[in-house]
């Protein structure tokens, strides 16, 4: 059983340099993607607590949900839609500082106030998105993008 806590007072940067270790330790031995991306959202939402973590994955066209920690989400989403669809579109991560001012936005929860999302990759195509969503404007900057992208490489290295 892991716990992904740390206290209050720790920085940012620590608590990502943290988390990044244990989800490394955590997923090296296993090989099905649903049970680590399942185990990531949690451990990202246990430590940064988050209003949703979760992943959408490339099916038919369509982002489809995958394992999440949070309220109810959208089933899916189409490309170029909202920001997990611009993540996609554009292959590149989006960070949203309020999410009432980006042009599109889908609402899944009304709770929402901020977000990042970024692409995750296989083969050189988009195998899906990391979606984080918080309840504070603002919440996401440059730290996040650099220690998320190290975390979205972790699962890279696992699709092959």
């Amino acid at each position: 059983m892991h716990e992904f806590t740390t206290p209050k007072e720790t920085k940012k940067e620590e608590k990502y340099e943290s988390i990044i270790l244990q989800i490394k330790h955590l997923v090296k031995d296993e090989k099905d993607i649903i049970g680590i991306l399942s185990n990531i959202a949690a451990a990202i939402h246990q430590t940064f607590e988050w209003l949703w973590v979760g992943f959408y994955i490339v099916k038919k066209n369509q982002l489809i949900l995958g394992p999440f920690q949070g309220p109810v989400a959208c089933f899916r989403i189409e490309k170029g839609k909202g920001v997990c669809g611009m993540t996609w579109k554009l292959n590149k991560t989006i960070i949203v500082h309020d999410v009432e001012k980006f042009p599109g936005h889908i609402a899944c929860s009304s709770d929402s106030k901020s977000e990042i999302v970024l692409p995750i990759k296989k083969n050189n195509r988009i195998f899906g998105v990391l979606d984080i969503d918080s309840i504070e404007l603002n919440s996401f900057d440059k730290t996040d993008q650099k220690y998320l992208e190290k975390i979205v490489n972790i699962i890279e290295k696992k699709l092959g």
